[in-house]
């Protein structure tokens, strides 16, 4: 219908109250208006869940690294105690039931017969020796964190009885406390690692994509050359430079240090990439002409705009470092003795002959692939998540 002209012979203005869209006049459920006004971060929380293997993943790192502040309270021995009398004796198993009657966690104690055509000691298991576990017991004593002197264990062998879940090893030392103390070692030293990697990686590829021209040329011919170089022999030759005569902590820290200086290159290469996009963005040129400095301008918009690729790149980085130290620790170019570490419990294991006769040595393996594929997974997660077209 159209309008009927006023008295000064305009036509009325007239405007129509039905929706121009059909679809903009639905009203939204509240789990759409949610999910409009929700985040970056809480959508890709909302993205990783989906993602079942990533985060069985991240609950695993979680546990393995919240064993990490207690490790003396989860051995059942301290790392250096010694049994003589059961020098690479078998893993015990753990047993609920004796002749048809529950009896509670228990394991059987040790027969043992020296063979002397093999000149080794054989172990069995004698039944007749019932050693029920002992649970929230007074143990080894410990100096928990180097702070204070402790004796409290979340699980011991019963009194006068022995608990090797994993065997011993050539000294008589428990396997399995072995192996959790080293998990201390071993997970941290990929964390700090990777902080040194970060660190010089953002710095060096933040200057060369921002800033571009001869600057950018000098740092990629620097990357080239780092990346030239074989990384396992340079690994070896700068863990074998370390003075024999430093502490193992000086040691810890070396080797830190080494692995980080070497892991930076792709890292650097990938923030270079992400920066020479960033830079002629709207948002970087507005700060540029409001006065804001370079340092700003990189540590406040143009970093946290690819943080989640940070993160994913973090999580798959770190494997490589715990690889490294175990790699290094392995050929005994890494950490020493008394340090305990994944790579230091291989080490044992370089005979082959004494594998085959002690298979239970290669024992520290099944953590490093297990930490190795759970970072895989994780990253894998959060790459997924963090990626705006998935």
């Amino acid at each position: 219908m159209n309008p009927a002209p006023t008295e000064d012979g305009r036509l009325e203005h007239y405007v129509s109250t039905a929706p121009f869209e059909p679809e903009a006049a639905e009203t939204l459920t509240p789990e759409q208006e949610e999910f409009y006004r929700a985040s970056q971060w809480r959508i890709m929380w909302w993205k990783f869940r989906r993602h079942r293997i990533a985060v069985v993943a991240a609950v695993i790192l979680s546990l393995l690294y919240g064993s990490a502040l207690i490790t003396e309270f989860l051995a059942p021995y301290e790392v250096s105690t010694r049994d003589t009398s059961h020098i690479f004796a078998p893993p015990q198993s753990v047993h609920l039931f004796h002749d048809g009657k529950f009896v509670g966690p228990f394991v059987y104690g040790y027969s043992m017969e020296l063979n002397l055509e093999k000149m080794k000691r054989e172990f069995t298991p004698d039944r007749s020796k019932v050693e029920p576990l002992r649970f929230f017991c007074r143990g080894d004593e410990y100096r928990f964190w180097g702070l204070f002197d402790a004796n409290l264990h979340l699980v011991c062998p019963a009194e006068d009885g022995t608990f090797f879940l994993m065997g011993t090893d050539r000294l008589g030392r428990d396997m399995f406390s072995r192996i959790i103390y080293g998990t201390r070692i071993s997970l941290t030293v990929g964390l700090l690692g990777i902080a040194v990697s970060f660190l010089i990686g953002i710095t060096l590829g933040g200057i060369s994509g921002y800033y571009g021209g001869w600057i950018d040329n000098t740092i990629q011919r620097l990357i080239e050359i780092v990346r030239s170089f074989p990384e396992l022999p340079l690994w070896m030759a700068l863990s074998a430079a370390l003075p024999v005569t430093w502490s193992p902590i000086l040691i810890y820290f070396g080797i830190t240090i080494i692995l980080g200086l070497l892991d930076w290159p792709g890292l650097a290469r990938a923030v270079r990439s992400k920066f020479l996009a960033l830079r002629e963005e709207d948002f970087a040129t507005a700060a540029v002409l409001m006065g804001a400095t370079p340092s700003r301008v990189i540590g406040r918009h143009l970093l946290p705009s690819f943080t989640s690729h940070l993160i994913a790149s973090l999580t798959l980085s770190v494997p490589s470092m715990i690889l490294g130290e175990t790699a290094l620790s392995f050929l005994g170019l890494g950490l020493r003795p008394p340090i305990t570490s994944w790579g230091v419990l291989l080490n044992e294991a370089q005979n082959i002959n004494v594998v085959a006769l002690y298979p239970w040595l290669m024992l520290p393996v099944v953590p490093v692939l297990v930490v190795v594929l759970a970072f895989n997974f994780l990253g894998d997660g959060l790459r997924d998540a963090a990626d705006p077209y998935n």
